[in-house]
């Protein structure tokens, strides 16, 4: 009872800040689409992987250094911990400060890649050109995070989520609806909502005195936090490489209107993902620690806990979207014409989350236990099965081979995870 007591503890902040997180680009779609229409919605749909991409990277550090910190406080080692801690925070300062000007002077450039043209260009455009002045910010509001939940305290990320999420309603509210600022609007709000977040871990670690050290860091470390950073920063930058290759794909086999109908449907299914990537972080800690202890009974433990909570809230979700499918849908602003479209293939999106969400707790089991190897494999697997698949069956199918792609996709990443398993003789169904 015990166990299952610090994993909820640990799982139910992760899932509830993962899940506000999510709300950055939903809100912006939710702002755009009742105010400027179709368009809009389709371009904040293209543009989205690139903020997305910013935060998968301070994801990804933050992860990798609270992930060292945790195994290190497990072993007893209090100044390695305040070196994992401050070489994190070093590290996303420098990230933040090189990839300001990339995204500012190589956004259109960066869009027209993402299949933007016409108005969806000139609308990206104009959103990326306000994120770009923000990269510091959504690289340290969402690598601090981690590492509220590893310190001991997974409530203070969900806060910090939460202050995020509403100053970033806040601000579409005002400068979208209000003050009709459109993409630029939406930008800012984004951009203010990380600010606020990264606001809230600073003040914490401030009022809980952690310390942060340099010297003994070395190039050791930085390896080993970059070694595990891949694995979250993929796991947290998957559903938008998937939205970037379906997005192509559509425009080639659907043309616009295509692209439009994917727009809600990403947004739907995204809400989803980050509330199973939530289940997956949030037993991360708890995996870290009791590997670092040398105890793998109950890091498998910990595994089969969240593997059982998955499924539950894959299948909640999925059995309650169905019967709300047009609802949903129509929160978008979306014409009935979209709608009626999303209505009819949103199951299909809905039936591969299923499989999304048991593989992403077995990634999360192996860049806990330092298997590193295997957490990409899983990660960029899913990515080069799914061009494979998109290369063959919207050749067959049409548009609709091009949904079905994804859902094949992840229903075969879940076989491979359970076939990795097998290797390491965890038991998959107890």
């Amino acid at each position: 009872m015990k166990l299952h007591k610090e994993f909820f503890r640990y799982v139910i902040p992760s899932m509830l800040a993962f899940a506000l997180s999510g709300l950055y680009g939903i809100v912006d779609g939710f702002f755009l689409g009742n105010e400027l229409g179709d368009q809009a919605l389709a371009a904040i749909n293209v543009a989205y992987p690139l903020t997305a991409f910013l935060q998968a990277v301070g994801t990804g550090v933050g992860m990798g250094g609270a992930v060292q910190y945790t195994i290190n406080k497990a072993q007893g080692k209090t100044k390695d911990q305040q070196i994992c801690l401050g070489m994190t925070f070093l590290m996303l300062l420098i990230t933040g400060a090189v990839l300001t000007p990339v995204f500012y002077f190589f956004n259109t450039s960066l869009l027209e890649g993402l299949g933007a043209s016409g108005d969806l260009l000139v609308l990206g455009s104009e959103y990326m050109d306000w994120i770009a002045f923000g990269c510091l910010f959504q690289i340290l509001g969402t690598g601090m995070v981690p590492f509220m939940r590893n310190l001991g305290n997974a409530s203070v990320s969900m806060v910090a989520m939460m202050a995020g999420a509403v100053t970033n309603i806040v601000f579409d509210y005002l400068f979208i609806w209000v003050f009709h600022r459109g993409m630029m609007g939406a930008a800012i709000a984004s951009v203010m909502g990380q600010v606020t977040a990264f606001f809230v871990c600073l003040v914490y670690l401030l009022y809980k005195k952690e310390k942060m050290r340099l010297k003994g860091g070395g190039a050791g470390l930085l390896k080993k936090i970059l070694m595990i950073a891949c694995s979250p920063f993929g796991l947290s930058f998957a559903p938008n490489i998937i939205l970037i290759l379906v997005n192509l794909n559509a425009v080639r086999h659907g043309g616009d209107f295509a692209v439009t109908c994917y727009a809600p449907i990403s947004y739907i299914t995204y809400t989803v993902m980050l509330l199973l990537q939530g289940v997956s972080d949030g037993c991360q800690p708890l995996i870290s620690l009791f590997y670092g202890k040398g105890d793998r009974k109950g890091a498998r433990q910990i595994y089969h806990m969240s593997r059982n909570f998955s499924l539950l809230v894959g299948m909640t979700a999925f059995f309650f979207l169905l019967i709300k499918a047009e609802a949903v849908t129509r929160l978008f602003g979306t014409s009935p014409a979209v709608t009626e479209y999303v209505v009819e293939i949103l199951p299909v999106f809905l039936s591969g989350l299923l499989f999304a969400g048991v593989s992403r707790v077995v990634i999360s089991y192996f860049y806990a236990t330092e298997e590193n190897l295997k957490a990409y494999v899983l990660i960029f697997g899913e990515s080069v099965l799914l061009c494979i698949l998109l290369w063959i069956l919207p050749a067959r199918m049409g548009i609709l081979g091009t949904w079905v792609s994804v859902m094949v996709s992840q229903f075969l990443i879940m076989v491979l995870s359970q076939a990795f398993l097998i290797g390491k003789r965890v038991e998959i169904f107890t």
